[in-house]
């Protein structure tokens, strides 16, 4: 369906993410590279700009939304010490592959300030709760659990994990998975109708890369015409 597209979903502190981008490059040889990035965050990664978080985007996207901010970013850095692993090189590669053969980059995920000031208004009383609970007690799953945090979990695993999340956090999976997907999906859409000749390499976080597919496949049997997100 989609012949000149190849998504691969990747773990942002797995060694093996890295070498898979490496050799998906070699063998696909895309045009276009289209990363899981928003202008902030590419900034931020590749030239470390506005990299430290300042209180003034409390206003910007709400105390929920600056928490959340937060937190990922120290529990990202704690895993990847763990691995060795700096959170974010597999968008980094992605990049600087894309950059050193003079191929196209394009940012394809939403602002990050849109989707922090989302989850400050969607996040409920209920979930903020049960996930104080989960922090303090543990989560609990009928489903043992093994996540080797050095390789990309399958997708069986990640899709049971996206199931546990749209479940116990319905507003999270709505912000942070389903929305972005959708924005992204559009993106890579209409690039596809702008050009169908070129190739697009996408990286995107694993938990995205089956949800993300699902959307573009919509988009095709709906045989839409789309303006580019912003």
């Amino acid at each position: 369906m989609f012949k000149n597209l190849k998504i691969i979903g990747t773990s942002h502190i797995a060694k093996d993410s890295v070498k898979q981008i490496e050799q998906e490059f070699l063998d696909f040889k895309p045009d276009i590279m289209a990363v899981e990035l928003d202008t902030k965050r590419y900034n931020s990664l590749l030239f470390e700009k506005n990299n430290k978080i300042s209180l003034n985007l409390v206003k910007k996207v709400g105390f929920t939304g600056f928490m959340f901010l937060i937190i990922g970013r120290f529990v990202q850095k704690k895993l990847g010490s763990i691995v060795g692993v700096e959170p974010g090189s597999d968008m980094k590669t992605a990049v600087e592959l894309a950059k050193k053969n003079n191929k196209k980059i394009t940012l394809i995920d939403r602002d990050i300030d849109i989707t922090l000031k989302r989850f400050s208004k969607k996040f409920s009383f209920k979930e903020k709760m049960r996930l104080l609970k989960d922090l303090l007690f543990g989560f609990y799953s009928k489903k043992k659990i093994s996540i080797n945090l050095s390789k990309v979990p399958d997708q069986k695993l990640i899709s049971f994990l996206i199931t546990e999340l749209k479940e116990r956090y319905p507003s999270i999976y709505l912000v942070l998975i389903e929305e972005r997907n959708k924005f992204m999906a559009k993106k890579l859409f209409f690039m596809m109708k702008q050009d169908s000749n070129a190739k697009i390499l996408c990286v995107v976080g694993a938990g995205h890369e089956e949800g993300l597919m699902s959307e573009l496949k919509k988009l095709y049997y709906s045989n839409i015409s789309l303006v580019p997100e912003k």
